[in-house]
């Protein structure tokens, strides 16, 4: 039993920081990039509060969930066993668990979308990419003619637009290309073999690098947009697409899609069960040792999960840089020119948001940091589903714990080649991420009932936090009810309702 002291001053605490940036690899992606930026294409600047509010208010669950599990020793999965009606808490999660292998389907796919049109690899490839740059090129010609105020007749501009749209359709339907699965099928091999023979470390420095490059860049982009009169966030141009709703008739799905995104930004339900898993696989559960009565371990703990703070917090700053960056340019750009991110041209419209700042040259940089994000998300969140399943099988099996490590590794070869399979069979990206967004905000308040049951009933009370922090606590947990109704009241009663 390796029992540490915990660190003492800012450097030695960064040090033995990691988990959140592991955490910050797999929300960086599908949330930010996709489902982020749909919600700015499709409501402007009004629902930015529901992503700001969706970026900060889950950590207190997550760390709720984390200081349970340091102190114990539990993962996340053995600790819902803790909470009366905890087998209910883990069905529902197991749902959202296979729902999710769809969610990493399309962000694969979006993944093959990319590296389609950066690296075709077929003859068919590489026509249909230069057909289709000419027709994204007429849509946003066509959108920028109608926001500038020039002489076009809306059943004209309409009329062009389904003209352009049959040319789409026409061009898919005559030349088929398969690059984007192939390319698909490759990076699924590719992320299981990795995964297979790769551990903590190599995950913890992949994601570093590789959330940080395409960060960097966004938020760049973001801050140049505002130096160009037609495309800055304005005060004028918020009122315009309304302070707190849209105006305009498809508002309510707007906000449908804005309370997907809320579900899957920042750390959603996913994020919240794994980080637990990565604190204990870094070592804060270990280093603090079992628990007992001693003022030694309630000190040394206590050290333990302020370093889990500093972690969890540290990497919401940058999420939450990121999401602010990404619903800007969704907003600025696409929402302005009237263009949404779907289907198997999502990567290719959401290029165009960069289109303002770096020029033609834009679409390279996004498709790098899209692959970047993209694969981030997908390398990272197969990692965590991996000790997940593993756990379930130990758990369901009664296995001794030293069946978990092998069972990790086969399920790190085995869950990525799943997820291709998914998109093979619906290569529909924007649908699976969003899917997956509403069943992890609805699995949200059960999760936050966990938190708090957790917080008075189980947790140490020398490890207690303070009234301030219970009061954010629950204010967390009121959201996820308030989102988790407005859900299964528009969705799940809306699909019984025929």
């Amino acid at each position: 039993m390796s029992i540490q002291d915990p660190p003492r001053g800012f450097i030695n605490v960064l040090r033995k920081m990691g988990p959140g940036m592991i955490l910050a690899g797999s929300i960086v992606g599908s949330g930010e990039l996709i489902a982020t930026t749909r919600t700015g294409a499709e409501a402007g600047f009004s629902f930015l509060w529901i992503i700001l509010l969706g970026c900060l208010i889950k950590v207190f669950t997550q760390i709720e969930f984390a200081r349970y599990s340091i102190s114990s020793g539990r993962t996340t999965l053995r600790a819902f066993l803790d909470v009366p009606g905890g087998a209910v808490i883990f069905a529902l999660w197991f749902i959202m668990f296979v729902i999710g292998i769809g969610q990493l389907g399309g962000i694969v796919g979006g993944v093959g979308q990319a590296l389609a049109i950066s690296v075709p690899l077929t003859e068919k490839g590489r026509e249909y990419n230069e057909a289709m740059a000419g027709q994204m090129a007429k849509i946003v010609e066509l959108q920028q003619a109608g926001r500038d105020g020039e002489n076009l007749p809306a059943a004209e501009a309409s009329s062009r637009r389904e003209g352009i749209n049959a040319e789409i359709r026409d061009l898919k339907e005559r030349l088929k290309p398969k690059d984007a699965i192939i390319w698909c099928i490759l990076i699924g091999v590719l992320t299981a073999i990795i995964l297979y023979i790769g551990n903590f470390g190599f995950i913890e420095a992949f994601c570093v690098v590789m959330v940080v490059l395409f960060t960097f860049i966004t938020i760049g982009n973001a801050v140049a947009l505002q130096t160009q009169d037609a495309w800055a966030m304005t005060l004028a141009g918020w009122r315009a697409d309304g302070w707190l709703m849209p105006d305009g008739t498809d508002k309510w799905g707007a906000l449908t899609t804005a309370l997907a995104a809320f579900g899957i930004i920042g750390v959603g339900a996913s994020e919240i069960v794994a980080y637990p898993y990565w604190c204990l696989e870094k070592g804060y559960g270990k280093w603090t040792g079992p628990r007992d009565a001693s003022t030694r371990w309630a000190e040394r703990a206590q050290g333990w999960i302020r370093v889990m703070h500093y972690d969890a917090w540290g990497s919401m700053v940058l999420y939450t840089i990121s999401t602010i960056a990404f619903y800007i340019l969704g907003a600025s750009v696409l929402h302005r020119i009237g263009l949404v991110p779907e289907k198997s041209e999502m990567v290719r419209t959401l290029s165009v948001m960069y289109e303002p700042v770096f020029g033609k040259g834009g679409q390279l940089i996004f498709l790098f940091g899209a692959f970047a994000v993209l694969f981030s998300t997908f390398f990272v969140a197969n990692a965590q589903k991996a000790r997940l399943f593993a756990d379930v099988f130990v758990i369901l099996c009664k296995l001794d714990d030293s069946r978990r490590v092998p069972l990790v590794r086969f399920f790190s070869a085995l869950l990525p080649l799943m997820c291709v399979v998914v998109f093979v069979f619906y290569q529909q990206p924007v649908v699976l991420v969003l899917i997956s967004g509403v069943i992890q905000s609805l699995l949200l308040l059960p999760l936050g009932i966990a938190a708090l049951y957790f917080r008075y009933f189980k947790t140490d009370p020398r490890l207690r936090p303070g009234p301030f922090w219970d009061v954010l606590l629950w204010l967390s947990v009121i959201c996820f009810a308030v989102i988790g109704l407005y859900l299964a009241m528009t969705k799940i009663l809306g699909y019984v309702g025929g």
